[in-house]
């Protein structure tokens, strides 16, 4: 999948994300509902993290230079990076002080209509946000569930926009259970211990989106699956002996770095090596387009053989 497809859901997330800051913040200032602060300031860092996505993006199409001649790919990994360093620390870390704060001091209860009326417009515009993101990520989930499709998924700007919508429904539900039972029991302090939980909610989002980002920024290669049928194209190859298995890794959601050492058949000539090396590289990429960069080695197995 293109990055270029991941900006759909991005702008739509950012659009939503905005409005409903806004409308939870003026809720926030009629109720003064912990929660809502908590929650205005989670769909403020959202909004501001869909921007960085979108600059991530928009940096990693620069065309390869000298200094960078794999291309700039991965500065869509760092930006989804600092993406989740946001969310723990803002995000997360506001809620938390907001909720842990508000526990020790409760605020005065005052009438909820607006901050259920806004809760209720932002889990319609959310699910909808959510439901956008989930269609636009189905091309790519194939037969897989949406949990492990994130986890193979190579593209933050997919699965960052996922698991933030998805992480902004349950903290509205959230926030709604601790408003709703502050003012049944007559206790703020139950919509402060949902402030707190808002801001693990966060920390747990944040801490997924690092672990992925990680480990694309690092350089992961390709999952067990395409390297296997890799191996399988190269072997189906008339001239092919005996290949290792693929080195590859992961400049950007669709390029795919491949190095792969191969032995080719006995009294076969340079002409016949070049043309089954071209062949190669086209049979590849047929079954692997995102496969953008490929290196064969011919001379790892003869080496090794008189080693031995």
């Amino acid at each position: 999948m293109d990055t270029s497809g991941s900006k759909l859901p991005i702008y739509a997330a950012i659009a939503a994300n905005l409005a409903i800051a806004v409308a939870k913040f003026i809720a926030a200032s009629f109720s003064g509902s912990s929660a809502m602060i908590s929650e205005g300031i989670h769909s403020l860092v959202d909004t501001g993290n869909g921007g960085l996505l979108l600059f991530g993006i928009h940096e990693s199409k620069k065309p390869a230079d000298d200094n960078h001649p794999f291309g700039h790919g991965k500065e869509l990994y760092f930006w989804s990076l600092i993406v989740a360093i946001l969310i723990f620390s803002i995000g997360g870390g506001m809620s938390l002080y907001k909720g842990i704060s508000h526990i020790a001091d409760p605020a005065p209860l005052t009438d909820p209509f607006w901050s259920y009326i806004v809760l209720g417009l932002a889990f319609l515009f959310e699910g909808s946000a959510l439901f956008f993101a989930l269609k636009n990520f189905k091309k790519q989930k194939g037969k897989n569930t949406y949990w492990k499709a994130i986890k193979l998924s190579k593209d933050p700007g997919s699965f960052a926009v996922i698991l933030e919508d998805a992480g902004a429904l349950v903290g509205l539900v959230i926030a709604a259970t601790g408003l709703f039972l502050g003012h049944y029991f007559e206790d703020a302090r139950y919509d402060a211990y949902a402030s707190v939980l808002i801001g693990l909610l966060l920390a747990v989002i944040a801490l997924i989106l690092a672990i992925e980002s990680k480990g694309l920024l690092i350089g992961e290669g390709a999952n067990e699956e395409m390297s296997s049928s890799i191996l399988k194209v190269v072997h189906a190859d008339e001239a092919v002996d005996k290949a290792k298995k693929p080195l590859t890794m992961y400049f950007g959601p669709q390029n795919v770095f491949l190095a792969i050492d191969i032995r080719f058949k006995k009294n076969q000539s340079s002409l016949d090596i070049e043309k089954a090396v071209c062949r190669l590289e086209k049979d590849i990429r047929h079954f692997h387009p995102s496969v953008k960069r490929i290196f064969i080695e011919t001379s790892s197995f003869t080496e090794q053989k008189n080693i031995e």
